[in-house]
């Protein structure tokens, strides 16, 4: 495997940032949401200090942007290794396609059909 070019670096803690922040939102609304019902219907809950609640509230939002950012991560990851092997193929087949020629046979058909017919100046001699 190659090394990430800082391009790929930057790119990545982009998507790892986007994720954090999306899933400290989704989390955070989801963990104000279990407040409010906590408040509204548990008296235990109404018992709380403030400060509790707050870290209450602030662990939903911190675990929603790891799991996020993680899965953002993942997701940019086998992006880049699609990526990587579509570049890599294509180099293989320019590869093959300079050492043996081109071939309308040896073309797959979804290449074959976008390729343009033949001059006719070229094929007589």
């Amino acid at each position: 495997m190659g090394v990430l070019d800082t391009a790929e670096i930057e790119q990545a803690q982009w998507e790892a940032a986007k994720g954090a922040g999306y899933g400290a939102l989704k989390w955070g609304a989801f963990s104000a949401a279990c407040g409010g019902l906590g408040y509204a219907f548990s008296p235990m809950y109404r018992g709380f200090t403030i400060q509790f609640k707050v870290y209450i509230q602030m662990s939903g939002m911190i675990l929603g942007s790891m799991i996020e950012a993680d899965a953002r991560m993942r997701r940019y990851e086998q992006q880049v290794r699609i990526q990587r092997r579509i570049n890599r193929d294509r180099a293989e087949w320019e590869r093959f396609t300079r050492e043996f020629g081109e071939d309308d046979d040896l073309l797959p058909p979804s290449l074959a059909k976008h390729r343009a017919p033949p001059d006719e100046s070229s094929t007589k001699k």
